[in-house]
């Protein structure tokens, strides 16, 4: 148990030795204010600039002009716009908070980083399975000068970091599956169904952004539960939700990139992801870790589960189970159940020392790597390649077939139909790497 336990903490800390980073504020008391744009405000922007609001915000940006003024009533000194990019070149900025529609983030974080400024985004990271990867590997070109953070904030709970402890401890022995699972559904329509005039307060342009020209048309704004049903938006659930739930599984086994990945579920439009999915990755075994199947519900698909030990109808909104050959662990975002296959005699709870350290919050989390260089357990390089992992699954639905997975060159091996869904084509006068 003593390699379990030293990996719980070394890997909880990585990063923890970093140089104080070397733009704006560096070196300065961490009393000192950021400069911080923020990009998105309504929405979750709201949410995102209650938790940096005690810093200096100087840039505020979002293509809806009701929103943008109200946010300047909050902030009267911030400069102001509608389109990121003009946002972006503000000199004094040096951090960036966005929290735009899915399909611009990748966009706003890697001209943000390109350009020197630390960045909190909101997940998911990117709207394909390129796009993450260029997000990460813009922060590791950058890494120990800039601080990451995305934007899942049950990372940050206590209940996490006691299940990643249990997992990595042996409670239940080696893990060899884990099945996660959202309960919510939302109907996928066509795109558009009827041309409607343009208000005058939304900048329809921009908002699409990178994205293909489609009309106007108002069932696609607000919440992400509308717009992020359709591919050149979003990713469903997969994009959504697999973020915070996958998320937990990624971290307490330490998983990384998948050999293969196959996906099925309910059809819908051709424009429109499904309202149902499953999806399974493989992944290989490393260290003292057995290989790994990962296995995603979501619409109202359930995995099986063992009927003597789970009660399914109180399981139906959202769940992780882990599977070892010494029991299972149940949890989802506040609660934790062990259930054993004999006694826990194998296992010797960490103590005090050993727990990974209680979080100051999300937004705190970064703002004081930002100031001091400490570390940020959701940074670009963990977050990014869990969303990639994550994507990867609407790839396999996509194509209706199981992918043989290649990593390190982006690729289905067997798979080169898989290609166009990998990587994505963009509005002519928009660049991803800016």
């Amino acid at each position: 148990m003593k390699n379990r336990r030293s990996f719980i903490k070394t890997s909880a800390l990585a990063g923890a030795s970093l140089p104080m980073f070397n733009i704006g504020v560096a070196g300065a008391s961490p009393n000192e204010k950021l400069n911080m744009a923020i990009i998105g405000v309504g929405g979750r922007g709201k949410a995102n600039i209650n938790g940096v609001k005690h810093e200096n915000i100087v840039a505020l940006c979002d293509v809806h002009a009701g929103n943008l003024a109200q946010a300047a009533k909050q902030f009267p000194k911030a400069k102001t716009y509608v389109d990121w990019r003009k946002c972006l070149e503000q000199k004094d900025i040096d951090a960036v908070v966005c929290s735009t529609t899915d399909h611009t983030h990748a966009f706003v974080a890697i001209w943000a980083m390109n350009r020197g400024m630390h960045v909190y985004c909101e997940k998911p990271l990117a709207n394909s399975v390129e796009e993450a990867r260029m997000v990460r590997e813009t922060y590791l070109k950058n890494k120990g000068r800039l601080a990451t953070q995305m934007g899942t904030q049950i990372h940050a709970s206590a209940n996490y970091r006691r299940v990643v402890e249990l997992i990595r401890n042996g409670a239940i022995g080696s893990v060899t599956s884990c099945k996660v699972w959202v309960g919510r559904a939302r109907k996928t329509e066509s795109y558009y169904p009827g041309v409607t005039p343009i208000p005058n307060d939304i900048n329809w342009d921009l908002w699409l952004g990178p994205a293909p020209f489609h009309p106007y048309n108002p069932k696609y704004i607000g919440s992400c539960l509308k717009w992020n049903r359709f591919w050149d938006f979003g990713n469903a659930q997969l994009g959504d939700m697999a973020s915070h739930l996958i998320d937990l599984p990624y971290w307490a086994l330490n998983l990384r990139f998948p050999t293969s990945c196959e996906a099925k579920g309910e059809p819908s439009h051709s424009d429109g992801c499904p309202q149902k999915i499953t999806a399974t990755w493989e992944h290989p075994a490393a260290g003292d870790r057995p290989a790994v199947e990962v296995s995603w519900y979501d619409g109202g698909y359930m995995p099986g589960l063992p009927s003597k030990i789970f009660d399914r109808a109180n399981l139906a909104s959202k769940g992780i189970l882990f599977a070892g050959d010494k029991g299972w662990l149940l949890a989802d975002y506040g609660m934790r159940v062990l259930m054993m296959k004999g006694d826990m005699t194998h296992f010797n709870a960490p103590v005090a020392d050993e727990l990974i350290p209680a979080s100051p919050g999300q937004h705190r989390e970064w703002i004081n790597a930002c100031k001091t260089g400490s570390p940020t357990l959701c940074n670009f390089d963990y977050s990014g390649a869990l969303i990639e992992h994550n994507l990867l699954g609407h790839v396999a639905f996509r194509v209706g077939k199981k992918i043989e997975w290649d990593a390190k060159n982006l690729r289905a091996t067997n798979c080169p139909e898989a290609d166009p869904f990998i990587r994505k084509t963009y509005r002519k006068g928009w660049e991803l790497n800016g």
